[in-house]
């Protein structure tokens, strides 16, 4: 006989649990995210908030340190509602931070799932498509990059795997030439040739490493390779679920390939800094 993990009265044999309180649970948990979601996109009272949620907890079988999971889980559920649109508006950034401040919720406990990396995704993108070239990204470490006096560092992404386009050649239905004897120790070779040329295009992955993003270059780091790019050079953007490919203005010049992990974001950065540069 099992006691209902609930409620804490006999469930019945082999069970862990009432439908009843299982029913009871669900709903007073949906209604608690529903409230603080309400509350973090501004259109409930926050100052209540606490006291709402925990009396819907202490009648739901929720346990009151599911209290602050689900003020969490709120804001990270209004981010996702607000950006959906591609952007953050300012109201609602105001909306988000106040939110944030009232409860002190720390940058760990909104990141856990990298929302609040979207979060200042959408804050970053609202102010460069307005014209507004300003550095929220915050580095503790030092870049490997020789930034210029007149640039502004906007983004920077780690882990990124760098790819380039290279021409392969060979040829195909050639032949080595071959002998045939005209007599006793005589022989004569025919001349070999080469063939046709065939053309093969493969993508080669050239490094991993710190890709930087300000207002004049595309700058990036690895191992194996070092370079930048400027801006007003790229012709054309190719965009990828998973980041962006760039072909610069040059003669000689193949595409080039940075995977980011987020395309949408790094596609619509680099876009939109080339036309405010």
């Amino acid at each position: 006989m099992g006691d209902c993990k609930y409620c804490g009265q006999p469930a019945g044999f082999l069970r862990q649990q009432h439908r009843e309180c299982a029913e009871k649970y669900q709903q007073g948990w949906q209604q608690m995210l529903y409230l603080a979601e309400q509350a973090a996109r501004g259109q409930g009272d926050v100052k209540s908030l606490r006291s709402r949620l925990s009396s819907i907890a202490s009648n739901s079988f929720i346990p009151d340190e599911q209290v602050a999971e689900a003020i969490i889980n709120g804001w990270e559920q209004a981010v996702n509602h607000f950006i959906e649109d591609g952007s953050l508006s300012r109201e609602e950034e105001n909306h988000l931070t106040q939110f944030a401040a009232h409860f002190n919720l720390t940058q760990n406990d909104l990141d856990r799932r990298g929302v609040y990396a979207q979060f200042v995704k959408g804050a970053v993108l609202r102010e460069v498509m307005e014209g507004n070239i300003s550095q929220r990204v915050q580095i503790n470490t030092a870049l490997p990059f020789n930034f210029q006096k007149s640039e502004t560092l906007i983004w920077v992404f780690d882990r990124v795997d760098y790819y380039e386009d290279k021409t392969r050649r060979k040829y195909v239905g050639g032949s080595s030439g071959f002998s045939f004897r005209i007599a006793k120790g005589i022989y004569f070779r025919t001349g070999g040739f080469k063939g046709h040329p065939v053309e093969t295009t493969e993508r080669v992955h050239m490094g991993t490493g710190i890709m930087a993003v300000t207002n004049k270059h595309i700058y990036f780091t690895s191992s194996q390779k070092t370079f930048r790019v400027r801006l007003d050079k790229i012709v054309s953007f190719m965009p990828y679920s998973d980041g962006v490919g760039i072909q610069r203005d040059a003669a000689s010049a193949k595409p080039q390939f940075f995977i980011t992990g987020d395309g949408w974001f790094t596609y619509n950065l680099l876009v939109n800094v080339g036309n405010v540069g």
